[in-house]
């Protein structure tokens, strides 16, 4: 968010904590992209705050948190002190978190992949409309074909993606059998080293797919360890997943820091990914 919207942002949060009777004092901004994450202190609350557009996805959220905290998954929780629901205030909705101090260092592969499976385990215990892998691809492929989302993006280039979205979306896709919810982007960020061990964050991207969809956003060396998995199937996932990245980041109004950089080493990436499934 630039600097006004994330001053009113942060306002919102901790007008929202204070109503709801949390001492907020100050916030310490964690996280700031399209929608921002802020500790509330001293109350200790994690609160995610996005525009009032990001409803929806918010409301999904805190259901797919509610619905995993039941079944007993390594997912971070809603604050137990409040009501677990979105709130609206000044166009934006604000949800309340535990928060939880990171401890340790990087997560070992092998006990990566083993959260990820009791994760997936738990999510084959709940019951939810989540949409497709397939959907986010399809949005994505939308941006590259529409020249004036994305009038920056060289002809070579965009038939590049349009041709690795389309084609590996509809290989991954054409059998369903083994598909299940999933996070949908399980990638390091997304996976936190807390005093309760390893827990999942940034629930709205719950998705159903084949469990090699999320394994392709974890470290390749996770894959090695998950029982069961299909590298191969892992690879043109990865693939996938780097065209979408390089989607986004050639949309008209996309912010991500440093996006000259990453429109380059994003292509280069789906490059790599192709070239390694024998697809380039």
């Amino acid at each position: 968010m630039e600097p006004l919207e994330l001053r009113r942002a942060v306002a919102a949060g901790r007008a929202t904590a204070s109503e709801l009777g949390l001492q907020a004092d100050d916030a310490i901004v964690i996280h700031n992209s399209d929608r921002v994450a802020l500790r509330l202190v001293p109350c200790d609350v994690l609160a995610r705050v996005a525009p009032s557009g990001h409803l929806a996805g918010s409301e999904f959220e805190v259901e797919v948190a509610h619905r995993l905290a039941d079944a007993n998954a390594p997912v971070a929780e809603l604050d137990p002190r409040v009501e677990p629901r979105v709130h609206v205030r000044d166009a934006f909705a604000i949800s309340l978190w535990t928060y939880y101090e990171p401890v340790g260092s990087e997560i070992a592969p092998a006990d990566y992949a083993d959260v990820l499976m009791r994760h997936h385990a738990a999510l084959r215990r709940i019951d939810l409309d989540a949409p497709h892998f397939t959907d986010r691809v399809a949005a994505a492929l939308k941006e590259v074909n529409d020249r004036e989302q994305s009038p920056e993006l060289p002809d070579s280039d965009r038939e590049l993606l349009s041709d690795t979205l389309s084609g590996l979306s509809t290989a991954i896709s054409s059998d369903e059998t083994g598909d299940q919810l999933l996070h949908g982007e399980p990638h390091p960020g997304n996976l936190l080293n807390t005093r309760r061990g390893p827990l999942f964050v940034d629930l709205a991207t719950c998705c159903r797919g084949p469990i090699e969809f999320d394994l392709a956003h974890a470290p390749e060396e996770v894959g090695e360890h998950y029982a069961g998995a299909d590298h191969g199937l892992i690879e043109r996932c990865r693939a996938l997943n780097w065209a979408m990245f390089s989607a986004w980041r050639w949309r008209r109004g996309d912010q991500m820091p440093d996006r000259g950089h990453w429109r380059v080493e994003g292509l280069n990436r789906v490059r790599a990914a192709l070239d390694r499934c024998a697809l380039g």
